[in-house]
């Protein structure tokens, strides 16, 4: 479903002593329907390369296909949940979770009966007319939750959509993001600095190291699925999961001091 190849992106100019390179020969793929969280320390280039996928950041060489075609700018296939929520404030739950499908054109009747139930799969049933300043910070990232999905993407792109959340909050939202996730199996690409929400989420764990970012490591969860909190965190896996990651982080940390 996605082809990353060779992609490289350099801030300033190559040969200048205060060009910062992002990304450097950064190649993976993703299978329909996967889901792969990306990981590393800030710096390391997942937002950018988040981005570049999207279409709204330009690489300086290589290429990313969707479904085998190029990606040449946004694109309908793909839908972006940013950490900021990125919702419209004039417009209300129910107005923020049209708004893709709004300028898709699609009849009125046909988006209000798509957006009411992912609505209501987020756990939003009631809210559909209030604004944004009228519900919490956890309440709006699921308003932006349901606008991706109700766009029925091919890849959905996510940049640590929970990262301005409580804990409590968090884990709420990831189960929710599950639960509609095993409902469309959309193949996700999921930036987070958490190495415990990417082996609970993903299929796959990149990990990403910085200056330039590069991949370090790409892991199979093989975690049983659908997940149960309990049950998977408790799990002997889950443990060597989590210090597997941590290595190829602290080996990435080791090389950068020395």
């Amino acid at each position: 479903m996605l082809s990353v190849i060779q992609l490289t992106k350099v801030y300033g100019n190559v040969n200048a002593p205060d060009s910062v390179h992002v990304l450097d020969n950064v190649s993976f793929e993703v299978e329909q329907n996967q889901f792969v969280c990306l990981l590393g320390a800030s710096g390391c280039g997942k937002t950018t390369l988040l981005r570049i996928v999207a279409g709204l950041t330009e690489q300086d060489s290589g290429t990313v296909k969707v479904a085998g075609k190029e990606v040449h700018g946004p694109g309908q296939d793909r839908s972006m949940v940013f950490q900021n929520y990125g919702l419209l404030p004039w417009r209300t739950v129910l107005g923020n979770v049209e708004f893709g499908l709004e300028i898709r054109g699609a009849p009125r009747a046909e988006r209000r009966e798509i957006c009411r139930t992912y609505i209501e799969r987020v756990g939003l049933k009631g809210f559909e007319n209030h604004y944004p300043h009228q519900i919490s910070g956890g309440m709006q990232q699921r308003v932006a939750l349901a606008r991706a999905f109700s766009k029925s993407p091919k890849i959905l792109l996510m940049d640590e959509p929970f990262a301005a959340v409580d804990m409590q909050t968090r884990e709420k939202l990831q189960d929710e993001l599950l639960q509609i996730w095993n409902a469309m199996r959309t193949t996700v690409l999921f930036v987070t600095h958490s190495v415990d929400e990417a082996v609970y989420l993903g299929d796959r764990v990149i990990v990403m190291g910085a200056k330039p970012g590069r991949i370090k490591a790409d892991v199979l969860t093989e975690l049983p699925r659908p997940r149960s909190d309990n049950d998977v965190k408790s799990s002997h896996r889950f443990e060597e999961l989590r210090q597997i990651i941590r290595d190829a982080i602290r080996d990435d940390h080791a090389g950068t001091k020395s």
